[in-house]
């Protein structure tokens, strides 16, 4: 049975090892851009590499599939040897606890980067080929020279943009790619001619022209023969005619047109084209295009003293180019061969196979080794859920609550009612709803329960008896969600000295009409910029009182004062208020007190998780950080305020 008979999801093709080959352009491309703007550093960015390896060494896979200690990036002995990986107010979380919640969430995800490492090991092992750990450390420090980088910052780079760790960058994207990459060495070679037509990529003649985009081949002949008979209207008809609106805006210029990067029809047209001539029509991708020859330009003239190093770089580029044809036709191969058999995923040949996760050319992987895998990768944020849940946990017992089967199925019932999902009968369907939640999060029903409806359950009863709604709520609830709102015009600026200049511009002339035009030409705001200073009504208690305290004093065609607001100054121009349609509380009153007592809940839950978690003595040494507790801490000062 292959790879691809056996499971649904453990064959890749080349997806898996195309995305690890070219990883590097894809960060590279982010480099580039910090590099230009700028960016914070992380504490992680900074801190020396020396100093988190000490907290993240190296440890080989374990298992019968595992490559040789010294040929794999591994995880951290922290998530290896610790068997204790928190501690909540001085309740332990085991390592055991933890590896099943993990396994739980990533376990089939992980399960084939897992697979596809092992994979790649048995046929290096196959052809004695060995990948060190010096050898990772060389491509790494090799990587971040060609982007201007210490490896420190590299690395930090990696976290902070990608959330990939040092120790995951090693095992899953480097060691990957030096081992496909000596798999493939006799497909790498690169000849004189390779290295030409790279060249002239890069460094070659070219052509500057001006082109028409056109959808329909009628027009574009039309046009070919209006431009052929007078070339030098050529410019206008394309910033007249041409549906690309990019080149249009340009009156037809485009980047001038190289050779051996682009469509060859094109390449070889324009490159045969003298300046002044206009080309045939050509059909390229659905559209008809027309090009007009500006000029040629000669081939880059490069100093002798730098062509080594060009000609080493192009070469690079080549190899690189076909290491990820060659990987991903490799890898392919070999998954075409194995033999892989999904326990994971299969009850049935779980309980036959007990503590196996997959067997892989007979040989098998344990549910030990995935789970530490998944650990590895997923451990630090799965530990972070689990200890939020101790927390909670805890409150629970300590106030002899708890949550049943029947409270969790009523939080289902009301999310599905809350979001509109309802039986022909108009009852509340569960079903629907659980179907449509776990389809969009990727999860089980099983994990939507314990990750989210569980502790909302949770907080729930913590702070239900604390929600009071009272008559004032009612009245301001009315006013806001019923109420009249005041129309106005709004320009949002981000300075208090032009916003003082557009304040007099707007009051020498208070028209609707020339405030709209100030809006469009100096707000800050997109809303309110693209819509002629046009902004949705304000409401009264809608979160922003000093707006809404003036836009509710002016009358029709009065212009508000300078309105400060955080770091922004805003101007109003009353269009008046609209008429309320609803005039009675009491015609909403269930309606307004069922909204305003979900609205209070879930601000005292947010309120309350956030005083249980900050009370919390917390100790996760997965992630190395300790948290006392203000109780804790407000105790201490205590008793030292009383020895004193």
């Amino acid at each position: 049975m292959t790879g691809k008979d056996a499971t649904r999801r453990l064959s890749l093709g080349k997806s898996w090892v195309l995305a690890a080959a070219g990883f590097v352009v894809l960060i590279g491309g982010i480099v580039a851009w910090r590099q230009v703007t700028g960016g914070p550093q992380t504490a992680e960015a900074q801190a020396p590499v020396q100093q988190r390896q000490a907290t993240q060494p190296r440890q080989a896979a374990s298992g019968p599939l595992a490559a040789p200690a010294e040929e794999v990036a591994a995880p951290t002995r922290t998530a290896q040897k610790i068997q204790t990986v928190a501690v909540v107010n001085r309740e332990p979380i085991s390592r055991e606890a933890l590896g099943d919640e993990a396994l739980r969430r990533h376990g089939e995800d992980v399960l084939e980067s897992l697979l596809n490492r092992h994979l790649i090991s048995m046929a290096c092992q196959q052809k004695g080929i060995q990948i060190t750990e010096a050898d990772i450390d060389n491509e790494i420090t090799n990587i971040a020279k060609k982007f201007g980088l210490s490896v420190d910052r590299w690395l930090g780079l990696l976290k902070e943009e990608r959330n990939v760790s040092p120790g995951q960058y090693r095992r899953e994207i480097i060691w990957p790619t030096l081992a496909l990459r000596k798999l493939a060495e006799s497909q790498l070679a690169v000849s004189d001619a390779e290295i030409q037509v790279e060249y002239e990529k890069h460094y070659g003649p070219k052509v500057k022209v001006r082109m028409i985009s056109l959808s329909e081949r009628g027009l574009a002949e039309e046009l070919r023969a209006k431009a052929a008979a007078n070339p030098e209207s050529f410019a206008d008809i394309a910033k007249d005619h041409s549906q690309d609106v990019n080149s249009a805006a340009a009156r037809g210029l485009i980047p001038p047109v190289r050779k051996h990067i682009g469509n060859q029809e094109i390449e070889d047209t324009v490159f045969a084209m003298q300046p002044g001539e206009i080309s045939p029509v050509l059909f390229v991708q659905g559209q008809y295009l027309i090009f007009k020859c500006e000029e040629h330009l000669a081939a880059d003239q490069i100093p002798v003293n730098s062509l080594p190093a060009i000609r080493q770089r192009l070469t690079d580029v080549v190899r690189e180019n076909k290491m990820r044809d060659a990987a991903g036709d490799i890898y392919e191969q070999l998954q075409n061969s194995a033999q892989i058999v999904n326990v994971f995923n299969d009850p049935g040949k779980s309980s036959k196979m007990p503590g196996v996760a997959a067997t892989l050319n007979g040989q098998p992987v344990s549910i030990q080794e995935l789970k530490e895998e998944c650990i590895s990768r997923h451990g630090v944020e799965v530990l972070d859920g689990e200890i939020n849940r101790k927390i909670l946990q805890q409150e629970l017992t300590r106030r002899q609550l708890s949550v049943a089967e029947a409270d969790l199925e009523a939080e289902i019932i009301r999310a599905a009612d809350s979001f509109g999902f309802l039986t022909k009968e108009g009852q509340p369907d569960m079903e629907a709803w659980l179907k449509q939640v776990t389809e969009e999060q990727g999860v089980s029903v099983e994990l939507y329960v314990r990750d989210a409806v569980w502790p909302t359950v949770a907080l729930k009863k913590l702070v239900d008896n604390k929600v009071q709604i009272t008559e004032d709520d009612i009245t301001k609830g009315f006013a806001a969600n019923y109420g009249e709102r005041a129309q106005v015009l709004a320009v949002v600026l981000d300075s208090q000295r032009r916003a003082q200049e557009v304040w007099e511009m707007a009051r020498r002339n208070p028209t609707e009409k020339f405030f709209g035009e100030l809006a469009r030409q100096y707000s800050i705001e997109p809303v309110s910029k693209n819509n002629d200073g046009q902004v949705p009504p304000i409401r009264k208690h809608g979160g922003q009182p000093t707006i809404e305290n003036e836009a509710f004093k002016l009358q029709p065609g009065e212009l508000s004062g300078i309105i400060a607001t955080g770091n922004q100054y805003v101007i109003l121009y009353s269009l008046g208020l609209t008429k309320p349609l609803i005039h009675s509380v009491e015609d909403v009153r269930d309606e307004l007190v069922k909204e305003l007592h979900e609205k209070k809940l879930r601000l005292a839950m947010a309120e309350e998780f956030e005083r249980l978690r900050d009370n919390a003595q917390i100790d996760n040494f997965l992630a190395n950080t300790t948290q006392a507790g203000k109780a804790y801490e407000s105790a201490v000062r205590q008793q030292m305020q009383q020895r004193k």
